[in-house]
């Protein structure tokens, strides 16, 4: 198949390099031009703008950092995707942004007889690299079933959330709980040291306790506790804590305009966001943990 792709960052690459490897052909585009050089050794063709990319292709993937860029890349008037595809061409963007612009863009598409979904991942670098990813999808059902074939071949778990919207929704509720809960085993894991407990037998008795979540037994904060997580290897890799107060910070917008009340995630997100002052943004998210301990 033909496919255009367009957000080569640190989850996109991986993402198409599992495309190229299941055989299809990418129109690729992005600023980075090492990234792009890269592809096009592995098979890839380089596009020269958005709408270069669409205008030939039977697919469209966008992976982006922000709603800013979705805008850009999808309704720029001259180089956008919407100025060069062609009408019935499926279209998903994988980026994580609000509901509210996933419907704006899904709008201007459908004035163009094209049908977008969203479908924001979940799993990381390491899932994109080795196609694991979840796929929330918020598709008509009929997009849905174009898109399923080629999401699994980049992820494990595709899920049709409802129509367009709901797949940013999925993903801004499961970051807000997941930004709260490393907040929790951080500080869990933190008072355990201080009062004395071996971090390693503290760390036991939670994961087979009732304080057990993804945060304490597959990405514990605390260093040494579980081999390949960030906090084992200086907190580099992983899921950056701008990104996670990125996400927090489209949770709670979206709550504001719901009138829906979020305490904690709004606690959390001025935590990550005094993280992020101390010049600690570009670490992984769970080097939160190193507000509640003592410097050597």
């Amino acid at each position: 198949m033909r496919i255009a792709f367009i957000g080569l960052g640190n989850m996109g690459a991986p993402m198409a390099r599992n495309l190229l490897k299941a055989g299809h052909q990418l129109h690729l585009f992005d600023l980075n031009q090492s990234v792009l050089a890269e592809l096009a050794e592995l098979g890839g063709q380089v596009s020269a703008s958005p709408k270069d990319a669409a205008a030939n292709s039977e697919l469209v993937i966008t992976m982006l950092p922000a709603a800013a860029h979705v805008r850009a890349v999808y309704l720029n008037e001259e180089d956008g995707v919407l100025a060069g595809i062609r009408p019935g061409t499926p279209t998903v963007d994988c980026s994580t942004i609000d509901p509210q612009t996933a419907r704006e863009v899904f709008k201007a598409a459908a004035a163009k007889g094209v049908d977008l979904g969203d479908a924001p991942v979940s799993g990381g670098t390491g899932g994109a690299a080795a196609g694991t990813l979840t796929f929330m999808v918020g598709a008509s059902a009929e997009l849905f079933a174009t898109l399923e074939p080629v999401l699994k071949q980049m992820g494990r778990n595709i899920v049709h959330c409802g129509d367009v919207g709901t797949g940013q929704i999925a993903k801004i509720c499961n970051n807000l709980l997941l930004g709260i809960s490393m907040i929790g085993v951080s500080e869990a894991m933190a008072l355990g040291n201080a009062l004395g407990i071996d971090t390693q037998v503290l760390a036991g008795i939670i994961n087979s306790s009732t304080g057990r979540c993804w945060s304490s037994d597959t990405y514990n904060p605390w260093p040494g506790i579980i081999e390949t997580a960030p906090a084992s290897r200086g907190y580099t890799g992983g899921f950056g804590a701008e990104l996670m107060l990125k996400d927090l910070g489209l949770a709670t917008e979206a709550a504001r305009q719901a009138h829906q009340p979020v305490i904690l995630g709004a606690v959390a997100q001025q935590l990550y966001q005094a993280m992020s002052l101390r010049g600690e943004g570009g670490k992984d998210f769970s080097a939160i943990i190193e507000g509640y301990r003592k410097k050597d």
